[in-house]
């Protein structure tokens, strides 16, 4: 997946600023794909150049015009195009687990803190799913909801899994 088809697939729901996208990834698909402003911003420009968006300038009082993005036929083709295109292989980059894999370097007391450090990190984005309201009411909320019970469940699990680390490598610890 590239970012494209993300606000894409965002402007498909309805036309929106680049500040409205934004919050729309930070708020509704942040626990699958991250995008920061100045990337959305790029994307827009590609996608208003090759044809996929059109702009509607919005005047504002006492604030600068709103430009807002919709999507074209183009854009709603390539959209459907890349959804019912072959998967992508998933190819994760995962800095924790690289640390991890070569953290035998560090004494237990700084693989105790790496472990920490992840685990507050996981509950402070398992609180920010939980905070995204649920849609509800259609299939596309439903399956928009599914995506945020993936996210909860990968995180809980995550939980789990880090519990069980620490316990394995006290028991390690012990046996030394």
């Amino acid at each position: 997946m590239e970012l494209r088809h993300a606000v894409l697939g965002l402007l498909s729901i309805r036309p929106m600023s680049g500040y409205d996208l934004g919050r729309a990834f930070a708020g509704s698909v942040a626990h699958f794909w991250y995008a920061d402003q100045s990337q959305i911003y790029r994307v827009l420009d590609r996608l208003a150049v090759d044809g996929a968006i059109e702009t509607e300038r919005v005047r504002q009082e006492k604030l600068p015009d709103r430009l807002v993005h919709s999507l074209t036929d183009a854009g709603r083709s390539e959209l459907r195009d890349w959804l019912i295109s072959p998967l992508e292989q998933d190819r994760p980059k995962e800095p924790f687990l690289a640390r991890l894999f070569f953290a035998a370097a560090l004494s237990d007391d700084e693989v105790a803190r790496l472990l920490d450090e992840r685990e507050q990190e996981t509950r402070k984005v398992l609180e920010q799913l939980r905070a995204i309201p649920v849609p509800t009411g259609d299939r596309a909320a439903e399956l928009q909801a599914a995506t945020l019970r993936s996210g909860v469940a990968h995180a809980e699990a995550e939980l789990d899994w880090l519990d069980d680390t620490r316990r394995r490598h006290a028991q390690l610890s012990d046996r030394r």
